[in-house]
């Protein structure tokens, strides 16, 4: 039976290329001379205010809530990379998460990353990541697209033994922006349905038609023939004739 190493010695042997293995993509890294931030907040309203760019360098304790801020524009799609340094001394496994909210305070899905990673009390650090969405310039009132605002971010603990509560913990955080300017407007070259009824434009005012001329007879004088005087002598002549018809069949005949 051949193994997958004999196989792929044989392919070599036999001067057949292999398939090249995808690299990884590159880690995002810090801009330069950007000052790094040595501390964090404790909720929404105490968060500490980042940048696109700017490393975060921050000791805590297992257990706490750590919030940071940071502006988003439309067009631009966020990456947000974090480790943190876990202490020796534990006892037992822990799951880590990082999460993102808009200004509304709704939660922002990942597309990419190791949100909420579990490690075992050997390993010495976490590594955490979220790929968010491409910031839009408009989005419907019922939908949960990402407009542009402030963005606040959360880094905890979410299980853990409890003798594990309180320990230090050193965290390395970056979040960094990709794109400028919104890639869902735009203008039509065209319309989407052209207009098949179009009208002409003028570019003029309209002059008004000639009037007739007369002809000097008795046409004038009588009137049109859809005119309600035509129909008004009519009805009067037809209520003149059924009064007197129904005049005479109801006199009563005299006696000599």
């Amino acid at each position: 039976m051949r193994t997958p190493m004999m196989l792929a010695g044989t392919a070599l042997a036999a001067g057949l290329a292999l398939p090249a293995v995808p690299a990884a993509a590159a880690a995002p890294t810090p801009s330069p001379g950007a000052t790094p931030v040595t501390r964090a907040g404790t909720s929404f309203l105490t968060a500490t205010g980042i940048a696109a760019g700017q490393p975060v360098r921050v000791g805590a304790s297992t257990g706490d809530h750590l919030y940071w801020s940071f502006p988003a524009s439309a067009g631009q799609r966020h990456e947000i990379t974090a480790t943190v340094s876990l202490p020796k001394a534990r006892t037992g496994a822990s799951t880590w998460t990082v999460e993102v909210f808009d200004g509304l305070r709704r939660r922002q899905s990942c597309t990419a990353g190791a949100q909420t990673p579990t490690v075992d009390a050997a390993t010495g650090s976490v590594s955490l990541g979220c790929t968010l969405r491409q910031v839009r310039s408009w989005a419907e009132p019922w939908s949960a697209d990402p407009l542009p605002g402030t963005y606040y971010l959360r880094l905890s603990v979410t299980e853990l033994p409890e003798a594990d509560l309180g320990l230090p913990v050193d965290v390395d955080l970056l979040v960094s922006a990709d794109g400028d300017g919104s890639r869902d407007d735009g203008e039509l070259k065209a319309p989407l349905a052209p207009n098949t009824k179009a009208g002409t434009v003028l570019t003029a005012e309209p002059t008004a038609a000639p009037a007739g001329q007369a002809d000097g007879g008795f046409g004038d004088l009588l009137p049109d023939l859809g005119s309600r005087w035509i129909w008004s002598t009519v009805g009067g002549l037809l209520a003149a004739v059924a009064g007197v018809v129904g005049f005479a069949l109801t006199r009563r005949p005299r006696r000599p």
